[in-house]
C-alpha cells in the first residue's frame, strides 16, 4: 500500500497543480489541430500511395487572410492531389458535441459542415469533414449524393450528410470515389 507523499516529497508539478486548485494543464489547441492534420495527411498518403497530401499554410485560414491571385488560393486544411474530389476540413476535439446535436442547427457539427461547404464551393470540390473527438474514432462527414461502395458501410445519415468512420471509408471505397466525383 503506497502512502500519500508528504509536502516535502511532492514534485514541483504536483505543488503547482495544488496551487491552481488541481486543474489540469491547458492543452495547446493549435498544436492539437496541427498534429491531427498531420495524422490525417499520413492516413491519406498511405491509402493513396502518394506524398501529395499535406497541411495548408495556416490550415485553410491562409486563403481568407491573404489577397492572392485565384490560381494560388488554398481552401481547406489540407493540400490535396490535383484531381482529388474533396476539400478537406479537419476538426479535433469538440468533446461536448453529442449525437443529438445533429438535430440542432446551431450545433458545432453543422458549423463544421457549413464551413466545409463554403470552402468546397470556392475550390470547385466536394466537402469532407474529418473529425475526431479525444479518444474516439476518426469520423468522415460527406454528402449523401453518391453510391459509395458495393459493401454496406455503417453510417449515420441525417439530412444531406453521411457520417462514417474514416477507416471504413478509406478501406471500402475505390480510388474512383475519391478522384472522379462531380464537384460543385
Amino acid at each position: 500500500m503506497s502512502k500519500k507523499p508528504s509536502k516535502k516529497e511532492q514534485t514541483a508539478v504536483d505543488y503547482l497543480e495544488g496551487l491552481s486548485g488541481g486543474k489540469k494543464r491547458s492543452v495547446n489547441s493549435r498544436r492539437k489541430g496541427v498534429n491531427f492534420e498531420n495524422k490525417v495527411c499520413k492516413m491519406l498518403n498511405a491509402r493513396f500511395n502518394t506524398t501529395d497530401f499535406m497541411r495548408s499554410p495556416g490550415s485553410g485560414a491562409f486563403a481568407t487572410s491573404h489577397k492572392l491571385p485565384e490560381h494560388l488560393m488554398i481552401y481547406g486544411d489540407l493540400i490535396t492531389p490535383q484531381n482529388f474530389a474533396f476539400c478537406v476540413e479537419c476538426k479535433k476535439g469538440y468533446n461536448k458535441v453529442f449525437i443529438d446535436d445533429l438535430f440542432k442547427d446551431s450545433s458545432d457539427v453543422w458549423k463544421f459542415w457549413r464551413q466545409g461547404e463554403r470552402d468546397a464551393k470556392k475550390s470547385g470540390k466536394l466537402p469532407l469533414i474529418v473529425w475526431q473527438q479525444d479518444n474516439k474514432s476518426i469520423l468522415a462527414i460527406t454528402e449523401d449524393v453518391f453510391k459509395i461502395t458495393e459493401v454496406e458501410l455503417q453510417a449515420i445519415k441525417y439530412k444531406n450528410i453521411l457520417i462514417h468512420k474514416l477507416d471504413d471509408l478509406l478501406q471500402n471505397t475505390t480510388d474512383a470515389y475519391w478522384f472522379t466525383q462531380v464537384a460543385y
